[in-house]
C-alpha cells in the first residue's frame, strides 16, 4: 500500500501539464479506497481550477445552481485553517440540508473530510475525500489516514501551482516534497524520531531535511521556520 502511494506520488511530481492531475487524483482515490476525491483552487485572481472524480452531472448542476455560495465546505473551509470533517460543519439551515440531501443523491457520500490549504498570493484551495459509510467507519479511516491527506493535499496544491495563469515567480525558494512533510509533521507535534519514522527515513536524512527547509525559509530555528512555514501557507496543521 505504502509502496502504491509513492509511486502515485512519483508520477504526481513528474506532471508536466495539469490534465494529467485528473488520472492522478483518481489513482488516489482508488488507493485510499474512497467514492471520491476532488482539488479545487481559486487564485487572488479569481481564476478557478479544479479536479476530481465527481460526476459530470454533479459538477453541472453544482455550478448551474450555484451552490457555492450554500455548501457547508466552502463556507467552513474559508473559516478554517486546520483540515475538517465534514460532520463537524454547520448543516442546520434548510439550503445546507437541501444541498447535503441532492448532493447525497449523486453519490458524493455521506461523509467528507478536508484539508483547505492557503497558498502563495491569495491562493485558496481545498482537498477532499468523501465518502459513504457509518460514522464509525468514517472516523476509523480519517484517524488512520488524516496525516497522509494532509499531506498529499500539500503536495497536490505545490504541483497544481506550478500550472497557475500568471503564476509569479516566488522571491523565496520552494521546499521540497520532503521538506514539506517534514515540517507539517514536526508542527503537528511528532518528535524528529516519529517523523523520521512516519517518512521511513533516518533521523540524520530528517536532521538534513529540516536544516535545508530552514535554510530556505530564513529561519533563526526549527520553531521558526514552522512559524514561517505556516505563515507563507506553504503547511497547514
Amino acid at each position: 500500500m505504502k509502496q502504491r502511494r509513492e509511486a502515485i506520488l512519483e508520477e504526481l511530481e513528474q506532471a508536466q501539464e495539469l490534465d494529467a492531475l485528473q488520472d492522478i487524483i483518481a489513482a488516489l482515490r482508488d488507493h485510499f479506497g474512497v467514492d471520491h476525491m476532488v482539488y479545487h483552487w481559486v487564485s487572488a485572481a479569481g481564476d478557478q481550477y479544479g479536479c476530481g472524480t465527481y460526476s459530470d452531472e454533479w459538477v453541472q448542476r453544482y455550478l448551474e445552481k450555484q451552490y457555492i455560495r450554500v455548501d457547508p465546505v466552502i463556507v467552513g473551509c474559508f473559516q478554517r485553517f486546520h483540515p475538517v470533517d465534514w460532520k463537524r460543519l454547520d448543516w442546520a439551515n434548510k439550503a445546507a440540508r437541501s444541498f447535503q440531501s441532492e448532493a447525497i443523491s449523486y453519490g458524493i457520500g455521506n461523509q467528507g473530510f478536508t484539508v483547505p490549504i492557503r497558498g502563495p498570493h491569495g491562493q485558496f484551495a481545498l482537498f477532499t475525500a468523501s465518502h459513504h459509510c457509518t460514522d464509525d467507519v468514517w472516523s476509523e479511516f480519517t484517524e488512520g489516514n488524516r496525516r497522509d491527506l494532509i499531506l498529499i493535499a500539500h503536495e497536490f496544491n505545490r504541483k497544481a501551482l506550478e500550472f497557475e495563469p500568471g503564476r509569479q515567480p516566488e522571491h523565496s525558494r520552494a521546499l521540497s516534497p520532503r521538506e514539506v512533510d517534514a515540517i507539517t509533521l514536526i508542527a503537528m507535534g511528532y518528535s524528529r524520531a516519529q517523523v523520521a519514522n512516519s517518512l521511513s527515513i533516518s533521523e540524520h536524512t530528517l536532521r538534513v531535511y529540516i536544516e535545508s527547509a530552514r535554510s530556505k525559509l530564513g529561519a533563526l530555528n526549527t520553531t521558526h521556520a514552522v512559524a514561517r512555514a505556516m505563515s507563507r501557507g506553504l503547511i497547514v496543521v
